[in-house]
């Protein structure tokens, strides 16, 4: 783990369930989960927020357009809707969700419309 700037946390994929099983065990609340894919980097940047109290902790993923991530709905139940949405909009691909709503979340008619395809 790397400390990018106060209450920021760069992790990797190894550390993801770690980390989450800490903050749950010390009652943290998930906040937010959000994704990002920056086109110059060509890599998933998800960004997990969690506060208790008046302290916040983020902690920052990044992935490659191929790779999956682990789902945190088993631990976090809110993380349900955070997960299909970063799939549905942004086409990350997340493993084992406890409730999969197979890119129905949205009433859309783009596939992935978040993520830029290759060529524009």
């Amino acid at each position: 783990m790397q400390e990018l700037k106060k209450d920021l946390y760069l992790i990797d994929k190894a550390e993801l369930l770690q980390v989450i099983m800490e903050k749950k065990n010390a009652l943290w609340r998930l906040c937010q989960i959000c994704c990002s894919y920056p086109k110059a980097e060509k890599h998933y940047e998800i960004t997990y927020s969690f506060a208790n109290g008046y302290e916040f902790a983020n902690y920052r993923l990044v992935v490659e357009r191929e790779e999956e991530v682990p789902s945190i709905s088993r631990v976090y139940k809110s993380a349900i809707y955070y997960e299909n949405e970063m799939h549905e909009l942004w086409g990350l691909n997340v493993d084992n969700i406890k409730v999969d709503m197979h890119d129905k979340l949205y009433r859309i008619d783009v596939e992935t419309p978040f993520l830029e395809k290759e060529g524009e």
